[in-house]
């Protein structure tokens, strides 16, 4: 008759398969977009039997730092659980508490930005400024969803702070889905960011601030009461 392990001391084989395993994407020794050993390979190098690799890999997957791709292998898509973590806290979240967490990153963002840019970077701002202002008068919703983003994000990237960049990183998603949202409900007379991109580029840090401030309000203001609520 074959034994079995204790379910207690094959969870703790799991967990500490899956804690080497996370360590391995961590520290980079597989790299974001790569594949990972396979379920044969994992196992002889762990000394733990299939069963348990496939759960442990299961749990990554879960953590969103590995994804399975039928026919290919499994994949590193994130070196990090931040996103999938927030993307589940913000899957409920009024667009008002989204403008809101926006506030709290973009107004210190476009703060630092004034203070950090280079050139290079003010010239690379107003080229995605541009972008932004052709989709719009196209009207081409995701055009303009896809350059706005685009253009925040940078901002967040000048910021010089990769702790606050980051953070911003992580509520991409969320803050897609909000651009989408004003966009479609608030109409493309959206503030231009002509001023924001101005004051950035001047080294204006409090008038940076001011523009994106003033923007983010005032989009807040412009929701109606349903937005106001979370998401059922």
């Amino acid at each position: 008759m074959v034994s079995q392990d204790p379910p207690e001391r094959r969870l703790g084989l799991i967990d500490q398969v899956a804690a080497d395993m996370r360590e391995q994407v961590v520290s980079g020794a597989w790299p974001v977009g790569s594949r990972i050993p396979t379920e044969p390979e994992l196992a002889a190098a762990a000394g733990a039997g299939r069963n348990t690799v496939r759960e442990a890999v299961q749990s990554l997957v879960h953590a969103g730092l590995l994804e399975r791709r039928q026919g290919s292998g499994t994949y590193v898509v994130s070196k990090s659980e931040l996103p999938t973590v927030m993307e589940r806290q913000f899957a409920g979240a009024s667009q008002r508490d989204v403008l809101e967490v926006r506030q709290a990153l973009e107004v210190v963002a476009a703060s630092l930005a004034a203070r950090r840019r280079t050139p290079e970077q003010v010239e690379r701002l107003r080229s995605l400024l541009a972008a932004r202002s052709l989709a719009v008068s196209r009207g081409d919703l995701d055009e303009m969803v896809s350059t706005d983003l685009m253009l925040h994000r940078f901002v967040a990237q000048i910021a010089g702070n990769p702790v606050l960049e980051e953070l911003y990183s992580t509520v991409l998603g969320a803050v897609a889905e909000n651009v989408r949202y004003n966009f479609g409900q608030l109409g493309p007379h959206l503030d231009s960011h002509v001023e924001l991109v101005n004051a950035i580029a001047s080294g204006d840090s409090a008038r940076a601030a001011s523009e994106i401030e003033h923007y983010l309000s005032e989009m807040a203001g412009s929701l109606p009461p349903q937005a106001h609520r979370a998401a059922e």
